[in-house]
This record gives C-alpha cells, sequence and structure tokens, in this order.
C-alpha cells in the first residue's frame, strides 16, 4: 500500500499542477482586466496555458498523426493503421497505404521501451513508407496492462520479437532504435536456430548498448553505481488506484521523466520561459516547435517493473549480451549462430546515451557472418535522436540504410533458389 500511495500522490501532484495552470489561464483571462491593462495578466494567462497543457500531456499516448503519404504517381494516399497481433504487452502495428502498390520492402521497426511511446519513432516512420511497407511494435503503457497478464521482463520483449519475426517471414528487414538493439540480436540468433527459413534479410541496429562498457556514459556509470537493491527501492512503485493495472510494480514515467528533464534542465527551463514569453506577446501558435517537441517529449508510460530491472541488470551490469551468455527460459541464446543475415550498425559520433562502440560491438559477436554481409556507419554530429530522426537521418542514414537492405535483398533467391517470401503469404 505504501508504494501505492506514493504512486498516487505523482499522479495527485501532476493534477494539482494541471489545475492549477488551468486556473491562471481562467483567472487572467477575465474580460475585466481590459479595464485595467496590465502585462501581468497576460504573463499569468500565458502561463496557465502553458502549464495545464504540460502536465495533461504526460497522461496521454500522443496519435500517430500520419494521414496521407505521396505515392509515386504523385496522388496523396490515405494512411490506416491496423493491428496485426494484438498482445497484452505490446501490438504488431501495420502501417498500410490502400490503393498503392505493395513496395518490395517490408520494415519492421523495433521501437524502444523506455519511458515514451512508439510514437517518438512517427517521423521515422513518416520517412520509410513512402518506399516500404512498414510495421512497429507498439508497446502499451504497463499501468493499464491488469495484474493478471503476468510479468514482462526482457525474456519475453525477446520472445514478442520472434513471434513477430515469424509472422512477418524472410523477406522482412529489421530496424531496432536503442534499447531493443541488443533484445533483437537475441531474437535473430534464437531464429537461425530454431526457424531459420523465418529469419530477416537484414538487420540494422541503430545505437543500441550492445556493450555497454565499450564507451562508458552517464547512462552506463549510474548503472554502476546504484545496485540492484537500492534501484527497487528509489525507481519501482505500485501502480495506484486510477488505472486498470492497479497493484502491478513498475517504473513510473512521472519518475522516468524527472530523470529525463533532471539531465538537461537548463535547456529544457530555457524552452519553457522562451515559450511563455512569446505566449505572453501573442507569438506563440498550436502546432509550433515548442509543442510538436514537447507533446510528445512529455508523454510517458511506465515501464513493468520487471522490465526496467531485468534490462539493468542483465544487459548493462552483468552484459550478457556482450558476453553472448543471454538465456531466455533456461536456454542460451549464441550470436554466432546467426550466418545468413546482413547486419548494418549506425551510430553518433555524440551520441551520450549509446556513445559510438556500444552498438558496433555486435560485429564482433557475429561470428558466423561473413564481413561482406556486415557494415558500419558513424554519423558525423549527430546525437541520439538524430541517427533515427530529423536531417542527419532523413539525409545520410536513411539512403544508406535503403541501400543496404537492397543490396541484401535477393541473397536468399541466390542461396536458395527460390524467392524470400513471407511465412504468411506460404501458409495462406
Amino acid at each position: 500500500m505504501k508504494q501505492m500511495a506514493t504512486y498516487d500522490l505523482m499522479e495527485t501532484m501532476r493534477n494539482t499542477n494541471e489545475w492549477l495552470g488551468a486556473s491562471a489561464r481562467a483567472f487572467a483571462s477575465y474580460p475585466m482586466w481590459g479595464l485595467v491593462p496590465h502585462p501581468m495578466f497576460k504573463v499569468m494567462s500565458a502561463w496557465g496555458r502553458v502549464t495545464e497543457r504540460s502536465f495533461a500531456r504526460m497522461v496521454i499516448k500522443p496519435a500517430w498523426g500520419i494521414r496521407s503519404i505521396v505515392g509515386e504517381d504523385g496522388r496523396d494516399h490515405l494512411c490506416e493503421t491496423e493491428i496485426e497481433i494484438k498482445r497484452p504487452f505490446g501490438d504488431l502495428l501495420r502501417f498500410k497505404v490502400p490503393g498503392r502498390p505493395e513496395k518490395p520492402r517490408r520494415i519492421l521497426l523495433c521501437a524502444p521501451m523506455s519511458g515514451h511511446y512508439s510514437t517518438l519513432l512517427r517521423s521515422t516512420v513518416a520517412s520509410l513508407l513512402p518506399d516500404a511497407e512498414v510495421w512497429i511494435t507498439d508497446w502499451h503503457n504497463a499501468r493499464d496492462i491488469p495484474v493478471s497478464e503476468g510479468k514482462f521482463d526482457v525474456e519475453d520483449y525477446t520472445q514478442y520479437l520472434v513471434d513477430f519475426m515469424k509472422h512477418l517471414g524472410p523477406d522482412t528487414h529489421v530496424i531496432a532504435v536503442c534499447q531493443p538493439a541488443p533484445l533483437a540480436l537475441a531474437a535473430t540468433a534464437l531464429l537461425a536456430e530454431d526457424a531459420p527459413e523465418a529469419q530477416p534479410l537484414t538487420l540494422t541496429l541503430i545505437g543500441g548498448p550492445i556493450d555497454p562498457d565499450a564507451a562508458p556514459t552517464e547512462v552506463t556509470d549510474f548503472g554502476r553505481r546504484v545496485t540492484m537493491g537500492q534501484l527497487e527501492h528509489l525507481a519501482i512503485q505500485r501502480v495506484g488506484l486510477k488505472y486498470a493495472g492497479v497493484g502491478r510494480t513498475v517504473y513510473p514515467g512521472l519518475l522516468q521523466l524527472a530523470g529525463f528533464l533532471s539531465m538537461n534542465m537548463d535547456r529544457h527551463a530555457q524552452a519553457f520561459s522562451d515559450k511563455i514569453t512569446a505566449a505572453a506577446r501573442g507569438e506563440d501558435s498550436e502546432h509550433d516547435a515548442h509543442n510538436h517537441f514537447y507533446d510528445e517529449y512529455l508523454s510517458v508510460m511506465d515501464m513493468t517493473a520487471e522490465f526496467y530491472l531485468s534490462t539493468v541488470e542483465r544487459i548493462f551490469k552483468d552484459r550478457e549480451i556482450a558476453r553472448n551468455v543471454f538465456e531466455v527460459n533456461g536456454r542460451k541464446v549464441d550470436i554466432g549462430k546467426i550466418t545468413d543475415v546482413a547486419v548494418k550498425i549506425v551510430e553518433g559520433s555524440k551520441d551520450d546515451i549509446s556513445a559510438p562502440g556500444q552498438c558496433l560491438a555486435a560485429l564482433d559477436l557475429l561470428t558466423g557472418v561473413p564481413d561482406s554481409m556486415k557494415a558500419q556507419h558513424l554519423e558525423p554530429g549527430a546525437g541520439h535522436y538524430g541517427i533515427f530522426a530529423g536531417s542527419s537521418w532523413r539525409n545520410n542514414i536513411r539512403p544508406l540504410v535503403f541501400q543496404f537492405m537492397d543490396t541484401h535483398s535477393n541473397r536468399k533467391t541466390k542461396t536458395t533458389g527460390k524467392p524470400a517470401v513471407s511465412l504468411a503469404a506460404s501458409n495462406g
């Protein structure tokens, strides 16, 4: 009950701040203040609007907002989302473009479960859709999942990826962004042993912690300094009375958000100060850069306690992937068993989350993959976010990833004499 009370206290604080913002906005907007014009009222109204919106966003899942895609015919084609596999902790979501001939490139985008919703990769999806069929792992907020659905840890995450890859079949290209990179590597290794015909054509790992010790950062240093007992005591709480997951142990999204903000507090404080000033002057807008960024950034989700703790302990502290001793359901996963999947590594030279070298360590583990099927790219001047979104991704990395996919798309046709088709289609 103590943990539940703490969880509810955080939600009460968020709700109170949202109410204070709404109250300040409403009070300062009364027409009567026009009789005694004073900049204080404009500033109060601006502060209220920004505060109300910011605290309200923290409990709202952002919409994908990808409504149409320009086709080769120059027309806008509507884009729809469709759940192909529904699971308690996450779905396999497809972005369908009706009326457009199906693209030969089929991409599974493995989104991170690290505090933000999968919509964090919205711009990545939008950049891939004109030239590919795209699926994504759409993870659910742990606070909304009843305790009766059981646990969800790194092994369960890996098994989800295995099931999704099997569903999509061997003509699929997998892109794993950040946190799922080591688990996508493990899932591919499991397929290599159990269902080699279902392995993807290529695996692109973007800024993931394959070997956190290869290039220490503030994130890895924190993992070293804090014991698992301390981490469980400081970070883990039970979902409160308001949500369907009441009683489930989680790493709360609001607590994660406090950590995100503290890493760059000066920059965030200045951004909100500038936003309030612009709002007071009437120079802001509903869809300006500030709202576009913070509507997504402030929307956070709870992680199951077992997933968070097992990630820290097994991926960061014990380095099970880096040492190739990772196990799923008591069975060792041998990354060296991968022999028929081309692998590309993408890193950013200024990445302070997964520093250059952490993801590159995957190539040394892939002892069964020939060098001709391995590739790497270090994007100059790019930070963590820039290697999967923004100009660095659109102008430099995305074309290289597509080129890599196309280079290895015909591999299975050459080696087996049969075209690579999806298992779903072959079972049709």
